[in-house]
């Protein structure tokens, strides 16, 4: 059976050595936040993933959600009972405004805690992180009648909350959506259509669930320009709060998937269903969108998450299977075989998932960091350039860590061999669970025509200048450190090759928009190479600051052997991702389509 131990060290070394942590004092919610109090907030939670959600991993697989014929869907054994566990230990609300019954701390803090709960049970943590989505999207649009009534119960984990986006004929084109919303005499709208691919759609674990609904009001425009956002609960609540008649939305059934099998992924069939509409009409991709991207950082811990839960496990079963003897002798010479932590190819394996672990562990809180301070800074610059780096770098995280974390679980299985294609190990449960954080929220192929045809052009190319100009700057503020010097060498290389692929793509894709879609995918791992190699020269200056100051250990050590295994074996991908992208779309859009 799998195991997991909640990587609080390093999360809490990311925080205060790398990041500074402490500079944020001055942002409303770090002060009552100071690094032992995070230690102590990222031990509970660590307990919780560890002792009551990772338990629960095997059991949701196997057993999965149920529909019964009334509609209802059952969740596997002992979720309702961890659900109630997180909700009154008062997760759900740590990061959400006080004013709606939350805690206010910081927004990186939950993005860490987010990580350990997925990497104990990924099918558990989507029904509060959906949630938190639906939250964000409701205190950013919703109208201050509409937060009281839904926010205070969803902050509390009284309630749950789920996005409402795609239907049968639409997944990504949502201007293709047909649920219609037709106006109602006591200011309300009737809600009809179909719904599929619901997270958390149906379920047990609250008494209602609030669906944030994207559908088309009655002669508004075709496309994307003429959908709206409704607000439409499981359960009407009325003017006092209390629940009252069941709303007109049903599970038709539950998807039969590859994996997530504890989470309800549902068909939502809504006939004539009363809701309300949020924000302004015909902006609801406006208002859907904060909780869209947040949910797209939270895939992106997604991939993470399951990185790192597969790597535990592989290096454990590593150092403890023998099998053949090392290459350059016998290690264990008492043994009849060696442990095959002694064999290169399967150390190469393990050390190419911490090494990528590591540095997107790093970069999530570096995003998440950026978006405390785009929400709380009191300076309107600082604010800004934190945005720019936020709506920058969330296509990217979530394109990439779901790629390269799918490709991790897949090592990791293979460390295995063939105990890895056997279920009672977890392995493959973690390459089925894995392998849907590459499509929701985005597909990544979307995540890299978003990056390359969206996010670098936004407001005259602002963000991306700012992101080149802080690895150029801190390569020139660190060159004349000799000891740094072997952990910058990938980074100067990886930076100055995605600075040539996007002046290709500037020079390039205007005239021939298909060289833009082919090359995107590959200008996105080109970019999220440089960036995991940011971070790891941005560890290695921690490491060896700590170290000039006396302090020594093997932690400390291993990180900088990981470093320069990254720059050695990891950064000079980036040349074939640029040799990809420089070759244009030609040879990619000769074929004709009938030859397929």
């Amino acid at each position: 059976m799998p195991s997991y131990k909640a990587p609080i060290a390093d999360t809490l070394f990311l925080l205060s050595d790398v990041f500074d942590y402490a500079r944020c004092d001055n942002l409303p919610g770090f002060s009552e936040a100071p690094l032992d109090v995070v230690e102590a907030v990222l031990g509970e939670g660590a307990k919780l993933a560890e002792e009551v959600l990772q338990p629960l991993n095997r059991i949701g697989d196997l057993e999965g959600c149920v529909r019964h014929d009334d509609g209802s869907v059952t969740t596997p054994k002992g979720f309702k009972e961890a659900y109630k566990a997180y909700a009154e230990g008062g997760w759900m609300g740590l990061s959400v405004d006080p004013a709606y019954g939350g805690q206010g701390l910081p927004y990186c803090l939950g993005v860490s805690l987010n990580e350990f709960a997925i990497s104990a049970n990924q099918s558990f943590a989507m029904y509060p992180g959906l949630t938190l989505g639906a939250i964000a999207a409701l205190y950013t649009h919703a109208s201050e009648t509409q937060k009281q009534t839904y926010l205070p119960k969803m902050t509390s984990g009284q309630w749950t909350g789920t996005m409402n986006l795609t239907e049968p004929q639409c997944g990504t084109d949502l201007g293709l959506i047909k649920t219609r919303a037709v106006r109602q005499a006591d200011g309300s709208y009737a809600i009809t259509g179909q719904k599929i691919f619901i997270s958390a759609g149906e379920h047990d674990l609250t008494e209602n669930i609030v669906h944030l609904v994207l559908a088309r009001i009655e002669g508004a425009p075709a496309g994307v320009k003429g959908i709206s956002l409704f607000v439409v609960p499981k359960v009407l609540v009325g003017e006092d709060g209390s629940l009252g008649a069941r709303n007109g939305v049903s599970c038709g059934s539950i998807e039969h998937k590859m994996g997530i099998h504890g989470n309800s992924t549902c068909v939502l069939n809504y006939d004539g269903a009363k809701g309300w509409l949020i924000g302004e009409e015909n902006r609801g991709l406006n208002a859907m969108f904060v909780m869209m991207n947040e949910a797209r950082l939270g895939v992106a811990v997604q991939g993470l998450a399951v990185s790192e839960v597969a790597y535990q496990n592989a290096a454990a079963y590593a150092k403890e299977r023998v099998q053949g003897r090392a290459l350059s002798g016998a290690k264990e010479a008492a043994k009849l075989a060696d442990p095959i932590i002694v064999h290169p190819d399967v150390r190469r394996m393990l050390m190419e998932i911490r090494a990528f672990n590591e540095a997107a562990r790093a970069a999530v809180i570096w995003v998440a960091l950026s978006s405390d301070e785009a929400r709380r800074s009191p300076d309107a610059a600082a604010r800004q350039g934190a945005d720019d780096r936020l709506g920058l770098l969330t296509p990217v995280l979530k394109g990439v860590l779901t790629d390269i974390g799918f490709a991790n679980a897949v090592k990791a299985q293979q460390v295995f061999g063939g105990h890895g294609y056997i279920a009672e190990w977890g392995m493959e449960q973690f390459v089925r669970d894995a392998r849907i954080a590459m499509i929701y929220e985005g597909a990544n192929g979307i995540q890299a025509l978003d990056l390359v045809g969206r996010k670098l052009p936004k407001d005259g190319g602002r963000a991306v200048t700012a992101f080149f100009g802080e690895i150029s700057t801190f390569l020139k503020d660190n060159k004349e450190d000799a000891a740094l010097a072997p952990y910058l060498a990938g980074l100067k290389a990886g930076s100055g090759q995605l600075q040539q692929a996007t002046m290709w793509l500037m020079q390039n894709a205007l005239g021939n928009p298909d060289n833009a879609g082919a090359g995107s995918n590959d200008y996105m791992h080109l970019f999220g190479l440089t960036l995991l190699g940011y971070m790891w020269a941005r560890i290695a200056k921690a490491v060896l600051a700590k170290k000039a100051k006396g302090e020594a250990n093997e932690a400390l050590e291993t990180k900088l052997i990981l470093a320069k295994f990254f720059n050695e074996r990891m950064m000079p991908e980036a040349g074939a991702h640029l040799a990809r992208l420089s070759a244009g779309a030609g040879s990619v859009m000769a074929m004709p389509a009938a030859a397929f």
